[in-house]
């Protein structure tokens, strides 16, 4: 492709979208022409002189999410469009449709099912004819659980052990804030939840499964529940106590169902996923734990779709733009764990671990390899196009740059 640019950063005057631009500054090599887009050329300009002197002489694009036009002309310029403008729902269609016309290849870190469905209808033809990729998720949101499935499929299949059947994944550890982003894409997806179309697709567990205009309609108990806790035992025999729902599970394994969708059902006929989170190992405090976290997590859920409720939330969470300081950023952490038993009966699991804040430092790590990906690397890429995951449109080309960037990714079979 000739473009002038690699990469586009759109949103880079917001909290996440100026970290993945650092991130981009300080990691990508010298050559890779990036420029940084936004409403509003005085603040990308403030923007570019905090991003130090790599990224001095980048150009900037004054784009706007309600100017088509504007999305157009700057999807026609670069290879690759990254953006930080959310809520998608609100924010993300139009670009979404820019980039798939112009043949040119998107990552975002939506975690909104609905946005993504929408997607699938409305832009998978156009870019699978323009030879777009369109991946969503591209941070901690989902590519932990996206990698962590496709890794131990990879694994597996190269061991000759069969396929996948109950997979689950556990996040053993995680340390960070939470965004003014995320807490208003939750905002967006309440007041939408009240709609029973919208409901019924956000509660679907194969929302993202097939093609333009093909939700599978599939019954709640095909899937294991989104919001109930776990056995640990019953995950692998390693593991001890109870294990509550993640809070992030209803939209990852909508994720990971689709790669295995697009892949072709190469996870296994028995594959079923679902995600949980350690609490501890004692039995009685790790279940009074889990249910604490099920109880809550459903509050919440349930007093920002009740509007008098969510408007005492709002005065104390973040606001759309802030984020943690410097020092929390730092000093985060996650860990997640993929278990899955094939159907010869061998165990197996995947980790991914990195150190950072999970939904900003490591996330514009994630964030801005995929975009390197794409850019530097398309002569390594799966060739596919259309609305994909990361497993399937970067799969071992982005395990292998984060593990570059200093992210523990591996899988093993587990001994008795």
């Amino acid at each position: 492709m000739s473009r002038e640019f690699d990469v586009v950063v759109f949103g880079a005057t917001g909290f996440v979208g100026e970290l993945t631009a650092q991130y981009l500054a300080d990691h990508a090599p010298a050559s890779t022409r990036i420029a940084l887009a936004g409403r509003s050329e005085t603040k990308l300009a403030a923007v570019r002189r905090r991003l130090g002197e790599r990224a001095r002489d980048w150009p900037l694009i004054v784009a706007d999410s309600d100017s088509p036009s504007s999305l157009d002309a700057m999807c026609a310029r670069t290879q690759v469009v990254c953006t930080t403008v959310g809520p998608y729902l609100r924010y993300g269609e139009n670009l979404v449709i820019a980039a798939a016309t112009a043949g040119t290849d998107y990552v975002d870190l939506t975690g909104e099912v609905p946005f993504v469905r929408h997607s699938i209808d409305k832009a998978d033809e156009l870019a699978t004819a323009s030879g777009a990729r369109i991946v969503h998720s591209c941070g901690f949101d989902s590519v932990p659980s996206d990698l962590g499935a496709y890794l131990l499929h990879r694994t597996i299949a190269e061991d000759g052990a069969g396929e996948m059947t109950d997979t689950t994944m556990v996040v053993t550890s995680l340390r960070g804030g939470v965004s003014g982003g995320t807490v208003d894409s939750v905002r967006v997806i309440a007041e939408m939840a009240k709609d029973a179309e919208t409901r019924s697709l956000i509660m679907n567990p194969q929302a993202l499964s097939g093609g333009s205009g093909e939700t599978p309609r599939a019954g709640l108990n095909s899937e294991p529940s989104d919001m109930t806790p776990v056995d640990a035992k019953k995950v692998d025999p390693s593991l001890r106590g109870t294990l509550a729902p993640f809070f992030m599970s209803s939209y990852n394994t909508r994720v990971v169902r689709r790669s295995n969708y697009l892949l072709d059902g190469a996870y296994g006929d028995a594959f079923r996923y679902q995600e949980t989170m350690s609490v501890g190992g004692v039995p009685g405090l790790s279940a009074a734990l889990a249910g604490i976290v099920t109880v809550g997590t459903g509050a919440f859920l349930g007093a920002m779709s009740f509007a008098p409720t969510r408007k005492v939330l709002d005065m104390v969470l973040p606001k759309p733009g802030s984020g943690p300081g410097e020092k929390s950023r730092e000093t985060g952490n996650f860990v997640t764990q993929t278990f899955t038993t094939t159907t010869t009966g061998r165990r197996y699991r995947s980790q991914m671990r990195a150190h950072g804040d999970p939904g900003y430092k490591a996330t514009a790590v994630m964030l801005g390899e995929a975009s390197l990906a794409l850019a530097l690397d398309r002569d390594r890429l799966p060739d596919r196009a259309g609305v994909l995951t990361p497993a399937v449109a970067m799969g071992d080309v982005l395990i292998d740059r984060l593990q570059a960037a200093g992210f523990v990714v591996e899988a093993h079979e587990l001994k008795a």
